[in-house]
Order: structure tokens, then sequence, then C-alpha cells
């Protein structure tokens, strides 16, 4: 192993069960932040910023809303799909199951969500468009959640401040 490599910091919190009833609020973005799932139309002066998606976002949309049919303990409440990420808040509502006996965050209920949901997509776009990993955020308090419902419907009014804006 090279020992000049930057090491990653992990991205989950250690010793939390994915598996656990809750809310989390997920990042997903697309490889290399290309600018492919909609743009953000509007000037914000008199016409309010909204998305308008690309066919590629309108497949991830499809997969979003049908997420019912794949997964009964699992519910997507709040979604923006932005140019080259989509956050929304996946509701756990009963304990998922696990595979293997021990919970581990690759079979937790949230990772298998996202694994399923990139496969779909990838298959109907004939391509890889997503970036291998994902962020998430365990939603600890009403607050926490009423701010991530906030920050998700005023996402396309702050894109071009954005930190993963990129020029479209």
């Amino acid at each position: 192993m090279d020992n000049n490599m930057p090491k990653r910091k992990p991205m989950r919190r250690s010793g939390f069960d994915y598996n656990s009833v809750g809310a989390y609020f997920l990042t997903i973005c697309t490889e290399k932040r290309r600018c492919v799932l909609s743009r953000v139309v509007g000037t914000g002066v008199l016409d309010c910023p909204k998305v308008k998606l690309t066919q590629y976002g309108q497949i991830a949309e499809k997969y979003i809303s049908q997420i019912g049919e794949f997964y009964e303990h699992l519910n997507v409440v709040k979604y923006v799909i932005m140019p080259n990420h989509i956050h929304m808040i996946l509701i756990v509502s009963e304990k998922g199951q696990s595979r293997t006996p021990v919970p581990t965050y690759a079979n937790s209920a949230v990772s298998r969500f996202v694994s399923t949901f990139k496969r779909f997509t990838n298959k109907e776009y004939g391509a890889n468009i997503w970036q291998g990993r994902f962020y998430d955020h365990i939603i600890r308090s009403k607050e926490d959640y009423e701010e991530h419902l906030k920050y998700i419907h005023e996402n396309p009014m702050r894109w071009y401040y954005d930190e993963l804006y990129a020029y479209e």
C-alpha cells in the first residue's frame, strides 16, 4: 500500500445501524458532476428558479416515485433533481431485513435503496452516470428534518451558489 496516498475519511457514522427506522437525507451525484439530469431555469427576479428535467432526470424521477414497488418499508418524502445531483429524504418505516447475521452499511436499507436506484437508472440510460459513493445524513430531530425539507425546496433558488454547482 502506498503511504503517500491520502486516506479517505469514512463516509458513514461508525457503529450506527443504517437499517434503523428513521429519516435519512441523501445526496447522489453524477460522475464528474456532469450536468445531465436537469437545468435550472428562471432568473429569480420575477420568476422563481425551477428545475426542468432532462431525459435522464425523468428516468431518475420515475424510479424515485416507484420506490414503494421495490421496498415496502421505504418512502421518499421529498426530493429535488438538480443538474448534477439529487437530494432526497428517505424514510425507513420498519427495520429492514439483512442478508447477513450482522448488519453492515453495505447491506443496510439505505445502501440497498441507492444501489437499486443506480442500477435501474443506469440500465435504462445504457451507461453508468453516477459517482460511486453518495452522501448521507441521519436526521436526528424534527428541527433537523424541517431544515432538510427547506433545503431541498430552496435548492433550485440557490443553484448558482451551491457547492455542487457546475457550468451546464
